[in-house]
């Protein structure tokens, strides 16, 4: 009784394997492999997208707002304070609130914007790997499957000439069978994941446009340093007092929108 207990299970558990091998050989089991990898890569991909993805929520919205109508400290201590505990997981959260603080704190604009560019390709960076894991994948998989084929195709034509030709229609038909199943699975497992990657791709790009357009608009802002507040005020009555190096109007809006598309992509 336990025998045929033990043998039963190993029955059940040898049995996909051994049907994966007579249908395609160890191509089958390759091409299966893959697909246990991307379908983790793209789980993986998900989880962590759903808490570090950048993300222009309403509390930023509102931030940004109050800091284009009075761009003091008051906007990025309000974001700090209201800040939720999985806010704080929101690398654009970091960039805006950085960004209005090396704009009050009075630094260079040309340093603000290369260190802005650096943390928003930084940002994006973890996405990039299981992409181009998902990349690969989708075309690997056509490429197995046709290495399938093929060498399928040749033990069909191997064993037909061991036989000096007298091999019948249906002992080629058999094998002819076997060697295309290689193929039909190689782009079962391509579509979809050429699908997932072209998905995933378009998204990063919205989230690099959106990254783009929150800085940009942060950056644009005229903001004065602190302790310097009559140096703004004599900026806003006429007076030419506040440097040149320190006013970000002097810097055009279209090379900054470059520079971090550039980095970020």
């Amino acid at each position: 009784m336990t025998d045929s207990l033990l043998a039963d299970a190993t029955d059940i558990s040898a049995g996909p394997v051994s049907q994966l091998l007579e249908m395609g050989g160890p191509v089958m089991l390759v091409l299966l492999a893959i697909a246990i990898a991307g379908i983790v890569t793209f789980v993986y991909l998900m989880l962590y997208g759903a808490f570090f993805a950048p993300r222009l929520t309403k509390k930023l919205k509102k931030g940004i707002t109050v800091w284009q109508q009075k761009p003091d400290s008051e906007g990025p201590g309000h974001l700090s304070r209201n800040s939720s505990r999985f806010s704080r997981l929101n690398p654009l959260h970091h960039l805006i609130v950085g960004t209005m603080n090396a704009r009050l704190a009075g630094t260079n604009p040309q340093q603000i914007r290369e260190t802005v560019a650096r943390d928003a390709h930084n940002a994006l960076e973890p996405f990039e790997a299981p992409l181009k894991i998902i990349e690969v994948i989708a075309a690997l998989a056509p490429l197995l499957g046709l290495l399938g084929t093929v060498m399928g195709m040749m033990e069909a034509f191997s064993a037909m000439a061991a036989t000096e030709g007298r091999a019948n229609a249906s002992q080629l038909s058999g094998g002819i069978y076997e060697a295309l199943t290689t193929t039909a699975a190689g782009l079962v497992i391509a579509i979809p994941f050429a699908a997932l990657a072209a998905w995933i791709e378009f998204r990063l790009r919205r989230i690099q446009k959106t990254i783009n357009s929150a800085l940009v608009t942060v950056l644009s802002v005229p903001a004065a340093a602190p302790g310097n507040h009559e140096t703004a005020e004599n900026a806003g009555a006429g007076t030419d007092a506040s440097p040149p190096s320190r006013r970000f109007a002097d810097y055009p809006a279209t090379g900054q929108q470059g520079r971090l598309a550039n980095a970020t992509g």
